[in-house]
């Protein structure tokens, strides 16, 4: 299908229609398909033809989805997963074998730093991490065993922004394999492939659906890297179920209104905090006073809808602050259509030690708001208030 703009592709990507010429795609609710005979059967297993044989390797709808991704992200190919930490570990497991190396950014998602230091040292796979701050370096951290540089940008929970320019002439000069967490962004704010990347991952449970209904993850990215993907998935069985698929592609078709409105709201937010007496400092990509703001406005088209800020009075603070929240919602997703807010050092990163959260800049009075689509004065209100307490 040839490519047109982004919110054209999000509607009109669509698997073939059946003999019943449906408007939208149906719901492809089955295990298994069927076969003519058994040469078509012979034919299809030895993959001589593309068909849909079972829905664990590949299912119209699933199929829709990814096409829609690869679309937007301008990827060769691509594989949908149940959750997107169903996609991280599996394209790690597919990619690497024992005695590898990863150099990725400190700041990671909590189950992804899980991944790196608990589960994947077991196979004789380690990490070496740098901070975001100190991508010079980087380069000395690579070994003749390194195959993949992995990071995500913007960062979770900080919202700190690391250079994908950057990332993607170093990846090149050494032969890496480029993996890049797209999740905060989505593919209407940036695509990393542009910036080198070799593959992309989402979490499609967070603003891809943007309603907090369903769970589901991709990757995206080279063919030749996708093939390995797929053939460790169809046969350890991560896949995403055909429901959710479509719930997903149908999500993708309102994404681009709805992160315009998602940042709208979370420029206004962040400017509201940055003007408030119980507020240290605000990070927000489209915000002047990030650290990074010339690189976030280099590769996004617009600053995301995660706001991080810090509020004076450290943990207690933030507890308090939680406490007296009355809309916004105490969760732990993120992209959804409701405001979300949470506090790290209390909640998802209490275990870990001060010096340990500071290493993700995750100080004691750090809160990220997920800002929704309600009013932005119904939500600043709410902020403000809690904050005022």
């Amino acid at each position: 299908m040839k490519k047109q703009h982004f919110e054209t592709d999000a509607i009109r990507t669509q698997t073939e229609r059946t003999e019943f010429l449906e408007h939208t795609s149906p719901l492809y609710l089955t295990s298994s398909f069927i076969f003519e005979d058994a040469e078509d059967m012979r034919a299809s297993f030895a993959e001589e033809k593309e068909r849909n044989i079972y829905s664990r390797f590949t299912n119209p709808n699933t199929s829709e989805f990814v096409e829609k991704i690869c679309h937007m992200e301008g990827a060769e190919s691509g594989y949908a997963f149940a959750t997107g930490m169903a996609a991280v570990f599996s394209t790690f497991a597919a990619l690497l074998n024992s005695g590898d190396h990863i150099v990725a950014a400190r700041s990671v998602f909590g189950s992804t730093h899980t991944l790196f230091t608990k589960f994947l040292p077991k196979w004789n796979i380690n990490t070496s991490y740098f901070k975001v701050n100190e991508t010079e370096k980087i380069t000395s951290l690579i070994t003749p065993q390194t195959k993949i540089l992995f990071a995500e940008t913007p960062t979770n929970p900080a919202v700190d922004i690391l250079d994908l320019e950057l990332l993607g002439d170093i990846a090149k000069k050494h032969n890496l394999i480029l993996v890049i967490d797209n999740c905060f962004a989505t593919p209407y704010l940036q695509q990393p492939i542009k910036f080198g990347a070799d593959l992309v991952i989402h979490s499609a449970t967070k603003l891809i659906d943007g309603q907090g209904r369903v769970l589901g993850g991709i990757t995206v990215g080279k063919k030749e890297l996708i093939r390995e993907i797929y053939l460790f998935s169809r046969n350890t069985g991560p896949a995403l179920s055909p429901f959710n698929a479509w719930i997903l592609s149908k999500s993708l078709e309102t994404l681009a209104v709805r992160v315009d409105r998602h940042c709208e709201n979370a420029l206004k937010v962040a400017g509201f905090l940055e003007d408030h007496p119980q507020v240290n400092w605000v990070k927000y990509p489209f915000l002047k006073s990030h650290p990074q703001y010339e690189v976030a406005r280099k590769q996004m088209n617009a600053g995301g809808s995660i706001v991080a800020f810090e509020i004076k009075g450290g943990v207690e603070a933030g507890r308090k602050f939680l406490d007296t929240i009355k809309m916004c919602s105490l969760s732990a997703n993120l992209g959804d259509t409701r405001t979300i807010v949470t506090h790290p050092a209390s909640t998802t990163h209490s275990k870990l030690s001060e010096e340990d959260r500071l290493q993700v800049s995750i100080t004691d009075g750090l809160v990220r708001v997920s800002v929704g689509l309600e009013n932005v004065a119904d939500i600043i209100a709410d902020l403000d208030q809690a904050l005022r307490a």
